[in-house]
């Protein structure tokens, strides 16, 4: 498999065909003191002003409290991290405003109003907005003056984004769009003072974008949602009757409001995988607490294997997809990087920089969200009774990771998006699909060479499974899409299965990486955790991939064909055996001494 050369930077999906040298990617062990300093001071924040007013916030009785919060987190700068300096922000790079995303994460209610504000309802300014709307919106949103919520999903319009049916006329006079039409979940919709619209002019087959001010008025909604989780959260529908808008606050050009959606959900994918990551890690610390805590048989519970068994399992995901959210953080702002010194304007360079990685943004989307609900899920578990209080903290962070899978497009919509993107990109000769499917097909008619000596090397054996899995991928995608043409884009089940297998190759991929650059910085030694979490993973990344591969090969291949992929299958997800109860018990043993998530 060709390697990626330092002036040969990856582009987006390129991870299945290109193996990434580890010193290429950025691990948080590499932090600067300054964005540690940044960690803290939202660590901080959620500490003194968050964590002790959960009740409060949930229980929506003081509607005037989450602003006020979003107010003092404007005092401090949380609002405008990715708001350049000019407009009153720090101008953070991407992956500082992923740290920011992480360490808030865990903020429950709040961090969901938080996201909103600076991710959905503030980047499309940025990023799309002219300069007289920048300099007029941008410094009030930094501060908090203005808070912003993002008006997309319709009763008939969820997933089909571009089916709205609010519409959108201008004036006889010529100087207002007229605003019709019903909006629904706005988030901060409650107390916003600015709304991203999206509504259809004419008969216009895509959506145009506008910046609405609750001040025009002819804006009414619905009383607050009644919620399973994030209850704190202002979630209303929208109206609006005869609203006007200047025609200048037309955001970008007509019909492209569609493209402003997708682009800033791109964005909203890779954020809110660091806020599951950030909340996963919080989780698991409050389960080793407690673990610590709670005796019975006359020991604390956290010495018994089946609570070990689960602490491992809780860091060693956790530990995956926080290394391949920074590592796609990173590619991002290296891609950014060297399209601004190509001569490419700012806000368009952030625009492409995270499209070109938008495979990987949904893949993190899936990952991250799944990963926090097994999280929860398994910090329930060990609270026991308790984990079922609400007056213990799992009853709410089971009930609030749950909008995770649906917020920013189902984790259904984003497998599906990661293969069609990646084929798409394929047919347009972005990359090399091609080439690398039929290699495979070669190597699968080949004779395997059972007594080849292996590459030695830090992690050998575990880049040796990495390199098969991503056959694995390859064979079935190639034959899928050979036997199926245009019919697999409507194969959903197959499309989900080769989007698993994906999802687990560059999760995997990603924490060997970290592992092996780390290993790099501190030595082996001081890494076994690390190594123990990296194979703990790998082990279930080959029993997913080897499922799914199973699944997608009975559903459209028979026969000789069906034999041979099978026999491929089985070769390419083959792995040496494993303790992989022990490597958990070790993992775990880390966490109770430490009594926290410390990695």
């Amino acid at each position: 498999m060709e390697t990626a050369q330092k002036n040969d930077a990856l582009k987006g999906g390129e991870f299945l065909i290109k193996e990434t040298p580890a010193e290429r990617v950025f691990i948080p062990e590499e932090w600067s003191e300054e964005q540690r300093m940044i960690a803290q001071t939202c660590k901080d924040f959620l500490e003194t002003e968050i964590y002790p007013r959960l009740e409060d916030i949930d229980s929506m009785k003081h509607p005037e409290l989450m602003p006020q919060l979003m107010d003092k987190a404007g005092e401090l700068g949380l609002l405008g991290t990715s708001i350049p300096e000019q407009y009153g922000g720090f101008g953070m790079d991407f992956n500082t405003s992923m740290l920011v995303a992480e360490v808030t994460g865990a903020g429950h209610s709040f961090a969901v109003g938080l996201s909103a504000h600076t991710g959905i309802g503030t980047l499309p300014i940025l990023y799309y907005g002219n300069e007289e709307q920048k300099a007029k919106y941008l410094p009030k949103l930094a501060t908090g003056e203005y808070k912003a919520a993002y008006c997309l999903t319709e009763p008939d319009s969820g997933s089909d984004a571009n089916s709205g049916k609010t519409k959108a006329v201008l004036n006889p006079e010529g100087t207002h769009y007229i605003i019709n039409g019903q909006k629904m979940w706005i988030t901060n919709g409650g107390f916003a003072d600015i709304y991203i619209v999206f509504a259809k002019i004419e008969d216009d087959k895509n959506l145009t974008a506008f910046i609405v001010e609750r001040e025009f008025g002819g804006i009414t909604m619905n009383e607050e949602e009644k919620k399973m989780g994030i209850k704190g959260s202002s979630t209303r529908q929208i109206f609006f009757n005869d609203c006007k808008v200047p025609k200048e606050n037309m955001l970008s050009e007509r019909q492209n409001g569609f493209k402003i959606a997708v682009n800033i959900l791109n964005i909203g994918r890779i954020k809110l995988a660091a806020a599951a990551f950030g909340a996963s890690k919080a989780v698991t610390a409050n389960a080793v607490r407690y673990a610590n805590e709670r005796k019975q048989f006359g020991t604390a519970i956290a010495n018994f294997g089946a609570i070990k068994h689960k602490l491992g399992e809780m860091a060693s995901r956790t530990y995956a997809c926080e290394s391949a959210s920074y590592r796609a953080g990173q590619n991002i702002d290296d891609a950014y990087e060297k399209l601004v010194a190509g001569g490419m304007e700012e806000a368009q360079a952030k625009l492409k920089s995270v499209e070109e990685f938008a495979i990987e943004c949904a893949i993190l989307k899936v990952h991250g969200s799944e990963v926090l609900d097994y999280v929860v899920d398994e910090g329930v578990q060990i609270y026991g009774g308790m984990g079922f209080s609400a007056d213990a903290p799992m009853d709410r962070a089971y009930r609030d990771a749950r909008i995770n899978r649906i917020f920013e497009g189902t984790n259904e919509i984003n497998r599906m998006l990661t293969i069609d993107m990646l084929m798409k990109r394929a047919m347009k000769g972005e990359i090399d699909l091609m080439s690398a499917a039929m290699a495979v097909q070669k190597d699968l008619t080949s004779i395997p060479d059972f007594g080849a000596q292996e590459e030695g090397g830090f992690m050998a054996a575990e880049k040796k499974v990495l390199a098969n899995l991503k056959k694995a991928g390859l064979m079935i995608a190639g034959a899928a899409a050979q036997k199926l043409m245009q019919k697999l884009s409507h194969e959903q089940e197959i499309l989900m299965n080769l989007a698993d297998m994906l999802i687990e190759v560059y999760a995997l991929e990603s924490a060997i990486l970290r592992t092996e650059k780390l290993a790099g910085m501190r030595g082996e030694e001081a890494v076994q955790p690390q190594i123990d979490m990296t194979r703990i993973y790998m082990m279930r990344a080959v029993e997913i991939a080897g499922q799914s591969g199973r699944e997608a090969i009975y559903a459209f291949a028979e026969g000789d064909e069906q034999r041979l992929m099978l026999m491929g299958l089985k070769r390419y997800t083959k792995v040496e055996p494993f303790n992989v109860k022990d490597a958990r018990r070790r993992v775990a043993d880390v966490l109770i001494a430490k009594n926290e998530y410390p990695f």
